[in-house]
């Protein structure tokens, strides 16, 4: 039974526990068992229980096979405790499951969560307005000093001076925005990154999944320009970083067996003391390292990973959102995990369980996590943490587009500006914008271009010579047809 796929949305992981237990519910089979001198009808024994669960586990869609027969078993227990199942003693609550002979039955009431109820956040007033194009201040006028004339054009003086057709142009005044300020910075990364965010999930909101609150635009800029020349962030703060001991061991053990700096000699067995070394530290963490802020997050992304490139573009901007120590944290981890698994001189690390499925199973709860323990915390992580171990290097890229939006947005946010003044307007009122200027290409002659500013004009490009663009090439709307002719 492939059930349904839970897509992206508020509560996915609820969603996900009320599939499985509908599904299970649905196709375990049934049948009448002899135990302690008697009859059970509609009964099924434990093993028989992990048998099914696990195969159903695998073929959906939502797990996958990645998911262990004992990671089944773990279910099976909280399933046990949910009361989704009882023994034919009606006994129930406990983690008391095994797989054995013992018999169990579904009991008459239903099992399934109720979606939780939340106030509505209004990402409105969260998230920072971004700066707009009418987010300016005029240019202020030194003292004694009279204004240029350059400054202030008109439509009668221009064709007088250049006898260029170019139609009728209302009086206009340089202008500049005012300072964008570190703090607006931050805020636009904020609110572009939630955006983009949002789009790649395919949501019309994120309520119920983001609340911006939890969101820090200072963590977004430093974990996007503070990293060093192989992408690991570099923090700022020492303290928070790990300590020196784990980072050794990561390092001996990541390039296990050159790479050992450390003094002691080497025994049988020391790789394994090593991994306990790094493993006892995460484990050790007040929080899952994707934070319980993001939970909800990362659960949704998890319905994109067939479509690999929009799972890495999801989980590339969620890592933004991390405080810098732990994504620098979780980029060591991932790093040392994909070596360990790929490292053919590495003895194994485990008598019975192969390495790369004890690496997972050994960090994904350190990784993923719900504060309110949800019960399919460990098969979501599993999932997830194989994912991002796997591609690794492209998750923690900053993405591209990303990046280029926001700084096309600053530094059109850094722009002088023409505001067009009216004399018919009433006084206080602020006209509308120049959006662009009638000219004809084939009349801007090198000689009217030197006479339009006293400093003459320089070079944009390797194909046009324009004039200062202080003063021309924050005059034309970027939605303009000038705009590609002015590369702006």
């Amino acid at each position: 039974m492939q059930g349904e796929v839970i897509g992206p949305g508020p509560y996915r992981a609820t969603k996900l526990w009320n599939e499985t237990i509908k599904l299970f519910r649905g196709g375990m089979p049934l049948r009448r068992h002899w135990a302690n001198f008697r009859y059970y009808d509609s009964t099924f024994t434990g093993s028989e229980a992990l048998d099914y669960l696990h195969e159903l586990l695998r073929s959906n869609y939502n797990f996958g096979p990645e998911v262990t027969r004992y990671q089944t078993l773990q279910l099976l227990r909280k399933f046990f405790k949910a009361h989704v199942i009882e023994d034919v003693k009606g006994r129930h609550g406990t983690e008391d499951f095994e797989d054995n002979s013992h018999l169990y039955r579904f009991p008459t009431m239903s099992p399934l969560k109720s979606l939780p109820t939340r106030p509505l956040w209004r990402d409105s007033s969260d998230l920072p307005r971004l700066i707009r194009w009418d987010d300016y201040e005029e240019l202020p006028l030194k003292e004694n000093v009279a204004p240029q004339k350059s400054a202030v054009l008109t439509s009668d003086s221009w064709n007088k001076r250049h006898s260029v057709a170019i139609g009728d142009v209302h009086e206009c005044k340089l202008i500049r925005r005012r300072e964008v300020t570190s703090k607006q910075v931050d805020h636009i990364w904020k609110s572009m990154t939630v955006t983009h965010l949002q789009r790649v999930l395919g949501l019309k909101t994120l309520e119920g999944i983001l609340n911006p609150v939890h969101v820090n635009g200072k963590h977004i800029v430093h974990n996007i320009f503070s990293v060093n020349k192989t992408g690991i962030v570099v923090l700022e703060n020492k303290s928070e970083d790990m300590p020196y001991w784990v980072s050794s061991a990561m390092k001996c053990l990541a390039n296990w067996p050159d790479g050992s700096d450390v003094k002691q000699p080497l025994y049988p067995g020391f790789e394994r003391d090593v991994l306990r070394t790094v493993a006892d530290y995460y484990q050790r963490l007040k929080e899952p390292l994707l934070t319980y802020h993001l939970y909800e997050v990362f659960v949704n992304i998890l319905s994109l990973l067939q479509e690999q490139d929009k799972a890495t573009e999801a989980l590339q901007v969620s890592c933004l959102l991390l405080p810098p120590p732990n994504r620098r944290r979780l980029q060591l981890l991932l790093r040392l995990m994909d070596r360990v698994c790929h490292n053919p001189r590495l003895p194994p690390l485990n008598d019975t369980i192969a390495t790369r499925t004890l690496m997972v199973q050994m960090f994904s709860h350190c990784v993923l996590g719900s504060p309110d323990d949800m019960d399919l915390d460990e098969l979501l992580a599993t999932k997830l943490v194989t994912f991002m171990m796997e591609h690794h290097n492209a998750v923690f890229q900053v993405n591209t587009r990303l990046r280029c939006q926001v700084e096309e947005h600053l530094s059109h946010l850094k722009r002088a500006q023409f505001r067009q003044t009216s004399h018919s307007s009433s006084a206080g009122q602020t006209a509308p914008f120049l959006t662009s200027f009638k000219i004809n290409q084939h009349l801007l002659t090198l000689r009217a271009l030197k006479q339009l500013s006293p400093s003459g004009f320089i070079d944009c490009s390797s194909h046009y010579l324009v004039p200062p663009p202080e003063l021309w090439i924050s005059a034309v709307h970027p939605e303009s047809p000038w705009a590609s002719w002015l590369h702006l």
